[in-house]
């Protein structure tokens, strides 16, 4: 049946929806590149709260996603800013979201890389409070078995005075984590506040104090994720990393020439926008690996245009169209968010999400897609 999808400025469009379910993607180890998608988190949306209280969170809902993930060869990037860091959940709840999913993936077999952040801290910190709160993260991270993602500090970036304190703070990191961890750099684009890291609002400045941290500490980092969204400064960037420190990319704008690489290196993955690609995404890393450069191009290269969209300005709202997603995809019941976060994409924004997602053939059951995308039009007075 027809959908009427609304259009920004008013009115509505017809929009008919594909009948195909998705095809049955492939299991197994994918070989040639290390992916890792960044999971969301289920809200359980029984629960009597607010957006400003506690998130309250559907765990078991939340890790069948995360066996979704592994059961397609994807490793779970954890309590990333996909998963709502600092926009819903605080670092109780990503605690708790750390033991359990890292419990999850032991007993799977599935890999798992957990963000350390500093987000317990509510307001102005001295350096020593802010290196004791990523000690007392990495500590519970490395404690549950899972790899260490030393993610960007917002009270680090407040109270930094230049690349010294970076220098200073995070080569102590380095020094006492237990195994090679990775390094993220999450741009302003993504997080407000983090303009200027690593001592500088300029791009290059910045760029060489980060890779200063890396060559002090080589065999400390297994590998940087970039989250600038720039192809360009990415790749200049990871032809300069030390022998064995992998690039990780988190450009969710140029994720498929990026990994694809050239005759001078390649970029694994550790990206937001493989929540909802991962079998597609799995999928095309498996002909990669095959040496299929062409073949795995022409699978990934049409996801752009939804990836670009669900990213667009403001970006830190991208978790929005991936949850939708998962909704319309039957991996949850409801769409709803911890923090109230449901809200903060319009009506038609989202049903263009729907729209691109359902082209490439994203959904499993495409008539329970349109169901829900219909019932959600209904509830926002949308005629049908």
């Amino acid at each position: 049946m027809t959908l009427r999808l609304p259009i920004p400025g008013g009115g509505t469009r017809a929009y008919q929806p594909r009948t195909e379910p998705l095809a049955p993607a492939a299991a197994g180890p994918l070989t040639s590149r290390t992916v890792f998608s960044a999971a969301h988190v289920v809200a359980d949306p029984y629960a009597d709260t607010t957006p400003d209280g506690p998130a309250a969170v559907d765990w078991d809902a939340t890790l069948a996603f995360r066996r979704h993930l592994w059961s397609h060869g994807l490793g779970v990037a954890e309590a990333m800013d996909t998963a709502q860091r600092g926009m819903g959940l605080d670092w109780s709840g990503a605690a708790e979201l750390i033991r359990r999913s890292a419990a999850e993936a032991r007993a799977e077999g599935g890999r798992i890389a957990c963000g350390v952040g500093t987000d317990q801290l509510t307001g102005p910190a001295s350096l020593p409070e802010i290196r004791a709160a990523y000690e007392e993260q990495l500590a519970l991270v490395e404690e549950s078995g899972a790899q260490a993602v030393l993610m960007a500090s917002r009270a680090l970036a407040a109270t930094a005075t230049g690349p010294e304190d970076y220098l200073d703070l995070y080569g102590h990191l380095l020094r006492q984590a237990a195994e090679p961890v990775v390094l993220h750099w999450l741009g302003p684009m993504f997080d407000p506040a983090l303009e200027g890291y690593w001592g500088s609002a300029d791009l290059d400045a910045a760029t060489e104090t980060f890779l200063d941290v890396i060559a002090a500490h080589p065999d400390k980092v297994d590998g940087v994720k970039i989250s600038l969204l720039d192809a360009g400064r990415e790749i200049a960037l990871r032809r300069r990393l030390p022998e064995g420190v992998r690039c990780y990319t988190g450009d969710d704008f140029h994720y498929p020439e990026l990994i694809a690489g050239d005759d001078q290196g390649f970029s694994h993955a550790l990206l937001g926008i493989f929540d909802p690609l991962g079998p597609l995404a799995a999928e095309a890393v498996r002909v990669l690996d095959t040496g299929d450069t062409a073949g795995f191009r022409k699978l990934l290269d049409p996801t752009v245009a939804l990836s670009r969209h669900l990213f667009e300005p403001p970006t830190r709202y991208y978790k929005t169209g991936v949850v939708l997603l998962a909704w319309l995809a039957g991996h949850q019941e409801h769409f709803t968010m911890v923090g109230g976060l449901h809200s903060a994409r319009s009506l038609p924004h989202l049903a263009r999400a729907y729209e691109l997602a359902d082209g490439l053939g994203l959904f499993p059951d495409p008539a329970r897609a349109e169901s829900r995308m219909r019932a959600l039009l209904t509830v926002h007075g949308v005629p049908q």
